[in-house]
C-alpha cells in the first residue's frame, strides 16, 4: 500500500509539471463552461406561459389581457391538465391559473379598506424551482402585472399563490454543465494513453517492471491519480456552474460521485486500450484524437441527440459518453432520460470491464 501511495504521489507531481495536461484536463472544460454559460445566460427572448381560466368572468378576461399586453410574454390558453403537461415537457416556462370565483372575489376585495372589503382574490402560479432564473423572471412579470391591478393604495385585490411543478426542461447551462463534465472525464481517461506510451518508449515501464513493484501497483497508482483529478475536475466544473451561473443540483450527491468515478474508470480503461495498440507516442496522439472527436460531437455533449439525423442517433447509442452524459444530466438536474439510469450504469460497467479485459490481454510493458 505504501508503494501504491508513493507511486500515486509521484504521478500527481509528474502530472502537475505537465502544463499541456493541466490545460486540457482542468482549464479546457472550465473555458467551455464559462463560454457556454455566458452564451446561454440570457435565455429565451420570449417567455412562454400557459394560461388556465377556470372562472370565465370579465375580471379574469381582463387579467388575461393585462398579461398578454406585456412585451415578451406569449400566453397559451389551455385546460389545467394540458397546461401542466406542456410545462413538464418544456413547451411553456410556467402556468398561470385563475381559480373559480375569481371575479366575485375581485369585486368583493375591491371594496377598498372599508369593513365590507373581503379577502383578496388569488391566482395560482406554477413554476419549477430548479429553473431558478426562469422562476425569478416569471415572479417579476406576475408581480409587475398584479402591481398594476392592485394600484390605488388599497389592500391587495389579487395575490399570487406559487406552486412547484418539476419539469424535464433544461436551460442551456443546465444541459451543458453535466455534458461538459462528462466530456472532461472522457478526455481525462483517453489522454491517459499518451504518457503511458511515452513511458514505454523511454523504457521507464520496462525498468519499473524489473523492480520489486508489482504491476497492479503501477497500474493502480496511475488509475488512482486520475480518479483524484476527476474529483477535482468535478468540484471545479460544478462549483463554477452553480456559483457563477446559478445551476442547481437536484439529485443525490453520493450518486453523482459514484457516476463520476464510474465514468472516469470507463474512459481510463479506454485509454489503456489505446495505449495497448499504439506503437509510438505520435501514434497515441493520433489515435486519441480519432477516438475523442466522435465522442465529443456525437454523444449529445453540445446537441440534443433527438435533434440529430437518424444515422447519427444510431451511432450515439454505441458511444459510452452518450450514457455518461445522460446519467449525469438525470442525476444533476433531473433532465429527461435518453436511456433509463440503470441502462446508463450497465453500459458504463460493461465498457469498463471489456476495455480492461482487452488491456490485460494486449498491453505491452516494453
Amino acid at each position: 500500500m505504501t508503494a501504491l501511495l508513493t507511486l500515486t504521489l509521484a504521478n500527481i507531481r509528474s502530472f502537475l509539471r505537465d502544463r499541456a495536461a493541466l490545460f486540457w484536463t482542468l482549464a479546457f472544460p472550465l473555458i467551455f463552461v464559462i463560454l457556454f454559460g455566458l452564451i446561454f445566460q440570457g435565455g429565451n427572448s420570449t417567455l412562454k406561459l400557459g394560461w388556465v381560466d377556470l372562472d370565465g368572468s370579465a375580471a379574469s378576461a381582463g387579467l388575461h389581457d393585462a398579461f398578454a399586453s406585456v412585451k415578451g410574454i406569449a400566453l397559451t390558453v389551455e385546460s389545467h391538465d394540458a397546461a401542466l403537461e406542456q410545462m413538464r415537457s418544456g413547451k411553456v416556462s410556467a402556468v398561470l391559473e385563475v381559480p373559480r370565483g375569481y371575479g366575485a372575489r375581485v369585486a368583493s376585495a375591491g371594496g377598498g379598506a372599508s369593513a365590507a372589503a373581503g379577502a383578496p382574490a388569488t391566482i395560482t402560479v406554477y413554476t419549477d424551482p430548479s429553473q431558478a432564473s426562469t422562476t425569478g423572471l416569471v415572479e417579476q412579470v406576475v408581480g409587475g402585472v398584479l402591481g398594476v391591478v392592485n394600484l390605488g393604495g388599497r389592500p391587495p385585490i389579487v395575490e399570487p399563490v406559487v406552486r412547484s411543478v418539476q419539469t424535464q426542461d433544461l436551460n442551456g447551462i443546465s444541459y451543458l454543465v453535466p455534458s461538459i463534465l462528462g466530456m472532461a472525464l472522457m478526455q481525462l481517461g483517453v489522454f491517459a494513453a499518451i504518457p503511458l506510451v511515452a513511458d514505454r518508449e523511454k523504457k521507464i515501464l520496462k525498468r519499473l517492471s524489473a523492480t520489486p513493484l508489482r504491476r497492479w501497483q503501477l497500474v493502480g497508482s496511475n488509475v488512482l491519480m486520475r480518479l483524484l483529478i476527476a474529483i477535482v475536475q468535478t468540484l471545479i466544473i460544478v462549483g463554477v456552474g452553480s456559483q457563477v451561473f446559478g445551476l442547481q443540483i437536484a439529485g443525490n450527491l453520493a450518486v453523482l460521485g459514484g457516476l463520476v468515478i464510474l465514468g472516469a474508470l470507463a474512459f481510463i480503461s479506454l485509454g489503456y486500450v489505446i495505449a495497448s495498440f499504439a506503437p509510438s507516442e505520435d501514434a497515441a496522439n493520433g489515435m486519441t484524437s480519432i477516438v475523442q472527436f466522435p465522442l465529443m460531437f456525437l454523444s449529445g455533449t453540445f446537441f440534443v441527440i433527438d435533434q440529430m439525423p437518424g444515422p447519427l442517433q444510431l451511432v450515439a447509442r454505441f458511444l459510452p459518453l452518450t450514457y455518461l452524459s445522460d446519467a449525469l444530466r438525470q442525476v444533476m438536474v433531473n433532465g429527461a432520460a435518453f436511456s433509463p439510469l440503470w441502462v446508463c450504469v450497465a453500459v458504463l460497467v460493461g465498457w469498463t470491464a471489456v476495455c480492461f479485459g482487452i488491456s490485460a490481454r494486449f498491453f505491452r510493458w516494453q
